[in-house]
Order: C-alpha cells, then sequence, then structure tokens
C-alpha cells in the first residue's frame, strides 16, 4: 500500500524560502572567510577557535554557520562543526552564491523600484564588478575550464586577448604556461581591472599582460590588439546582443584583430525546458537579473544564425552541462 503523500503546508514553505535566502549569503560569505578551505581539509572546526584566528566576531561567525547548518551545509553541535550532506555541492557551487549575494545582491535588493518603467532610464542599476569578477573566476575554474583547457592546448599562438577579461585569471594561468605568449585584457569596469591589475602584479607577470579599459561591444583600433591571433570571451558573450548588434560587434572584433585565427566564445544561454518549479542552479537568478537589467538572453538556437553572418564559422561547439544550456564555441574566421 502506498503512503499518501505529506499535506502541503504553506507555513513552513515560505519558512524555507525565506531560511534559504539567509544560507545563500552564508554561503558567500563563508566562502570569503575560510570555512569551505578549512572544513575541507581539516573536517571540522571550532566556531570560536576559527572566528579568533581569522580576526572575526565570534557571534556573527556562530550566526553564518547556524544558517549553514540550517541548510545542511554544515553539521553543528555548539562550536564544534564539520560538513553536513550538502556540504560537497555547496563548494562546488559557492561562486553562484557569490554572484548572486555579492555581485547582485543590491539589484536584487532594488527590486521593487527596478520593477517601475518610471524608474527604468539611464544608469537605473547596480552591481558589484569586483564581486562578479571573483565568482566568474571560480565558475569559469569548475564549470568552463575543463572544455576551455583541451582545446587551448591544442592551439598555437602568440598574443591572446580576452574580452570581458574580469579578474585577468585566464591570463594569468596561460601567461604561466606558455611563457613567450603576450595577453591583452579588456573590460568596461574600473573595478574589474583594479582586481586584474593586483592579480597580474601578484603573479609576476605583469610584463607580459596589458589591461584595458573598453566596452568590448564597441572596439576601437589599439596598438596593443596588433598580432594577437586568439580571442577569447567568457561568460559575458550576451553583452554583444541584441541580434543586429551582436553581428556588428562580432564583425568589428575580425576588424580590430587583423591577425585573428581563433575565437573561444562561451557563456549561458537561456533555458527553455525547464517548469518554473524544475529550475537549475544559476539559471533563475541568471534570468531574472538580467530580465530586470533589461538585458536580452540568446537561447542555444539563436546563436546559429549570427557565425555565419558576421564571418565566422563555428569549427566546434561544447555543450557544458552546469550552468544549464551553456556552452563553448570554438569559432574561426570565414575565408
Amino acid at each position: 500500500m502506498t503512503a499518501a503523500p505529506a499535506p502541503h503546508d504553506p507555513e513552513r514553505a515560505c519558512a524555507q524560502i525565506f531560511n534559504s535566502a539567509i544560507a545563500a549569503a552564508a554561503i558567500s560569505a563563508a566562502w570569503d572567510v575560510g570555512v569551505f578551505d578549512e572544513l575541507r581539509e581539516a573536517e571540522r572546526l571550532d566556531a570560536a577557535d576559527f572566528a579568533s584566528r581569522h580576526g572575526l566576531d565570534a557571534d556573527a561567525t556562530r550566526a553564518v554557520l547556524t544558517a549553514l547548518s540550517a541548510a545542511d551545509v554544515v553539521r553543528r553541535e555548539g562550536d564544534r562543526v564539520t560538513a553536513g550532506p550538502n556540504f560537497t555541492e555547496a563548494d562546488r557551487t559557492k561562486g553562484f552564491f557569490y554572484w548572486l549575494t555579492g555581485g547582485y545582491g543590491e539589484l536584487f535588493g532594488q527590486l521593487p523600484r527596478l520593477l517601475r518603467a518610471e524608474n527604468r532610464s539611464g544608469d537605473f542599476y547596480r552591481r558589484d564588478g569586483a564581486a562578479i569578477g571573483v565568482a566568474c573566476r571560480q565558475n569559469n575554474k569548475v564549470f568552463f575550464d575543463p572544455a576551455f583547457k583541451p582545446v587551448i592546448a591544442s592551439l598555437e599562438f602568440s598574443a591572446i586577448a580576452d574580452l570581458g577579461c574580469g579578474s585577468g585569471e585566464r591570463l594569468i594561468d596561460i601567461a604561466g604556461e606558455r611563457p613567450g605568449v603576450r595577453g591583452v585584457g579588456i573590460d568596461v569596469s574600473a573595478d574589474v581591472l583594479r582586481l586584474a591589475r593586483n592579480e597580474v602584479d601578484k603573479a609576476g607577470v605583469a610584463e607580459r599582460i596589458t589591461l584595458v579599459r573598453s566596452d568590448v561591444t564597441a572596439l576601437e583600433e589599439r596598438p596593443e590588439f596588433a598580432e594577437v591571433d586568439l580571442v577569447t570571451s567568457f561568460m559575458m558573450a550576451h553583452d554583444f546582443w541584441p541580434r543586429d548588434a551582436c553581428v556588428a560587434s562580432f564583425r568589428r572584433i575580425r576588424e580590430v584583430f587583423p591577425d585573428v585565427r581563433h575565437f573561444l566564445l562561451a557563456d549561458t544561454a537561456r533555458t527553455t525546458a525547464f517548469s518554473d518549479r524544475d529550475m537549475p542552479i544559476f539559471s533563475l537568478g541568471f534570468e531574472t537579473a538580467h530580465a530586470v537589467m533589461g538585458v536580452y538572453l540568446p537561447t542555444l538556437d539563436e546563436w546559429d544564425a549570427v557565425f555565419e553572418e558576421s564571418g565566422w564559422h563555428c569549427l566546434d561547439r561544447h555543450l557544458i552541462g552546469t550552468p544549464a544550456n551553456s556552452f563553448m564555441f570554438h569559432l574561426v574566421p570565414r575565408r
């Protein structure tokens, strides 16, 4: 005999929604102060001792750990904390939570105001570019690098330009692996470029990596772009849209990088196959945030016609499962 399903409890369901919002912020904070690293390496921590060693307030630290415990990310017995059943997945996806609560926290906090048409003109929203850069660096490493690394290893190139370079991690890695390669990082955010400059200097590759502040959707010719034969762009391809603007930008990329031989383009597309209740991690936040900002997100199918029209041929496509509908297109100039 099949047991009857438990009756729906709206009060408990809404409590879980509320508590999940706190847990999302707690995951971001825990990553930032080193909780994930310590539990991954030492398998346990003492809340008071951890707070003391890291210069944290003990009561605030306990509150964050309590929020993590409520979401089964950790197990907590007083101050003794160990990994919970959701720890490994939260550790793997922590960049998404940082993107949500750090990068886009203010935007979602202002959602009631941003819904009103009268408030949607000019620079009507704000994001934390540096936090987005940190989150994207983590997400790139976990989710996109497994597709990117084998392809980059198979290519010969002397200079790379990274459009929307964020924290500069991709250029730093390549400079470390290929001592003869020169890099150019391009980003529109001054905050992000300050973060990238610090990382480039720390890595000791400043003499080979140039950082340029520019809108990658409207590039102008520069001496730094000469001899660039590989262009990459990760997690910002939707910023090239709408479609006509994307075609124009991709044509422009061919013009300002006359020696380009390969263009690796990676991003997340708008989902079409999930019900509202079954949206996977990141997709709902990604699509909601961009709808609020008035930024169009193309689907995978909408990308196909853009390449040929803008002078590129899609040599290969790599589909990435998380985030859902993510991809890396390997483009080459169409002769």
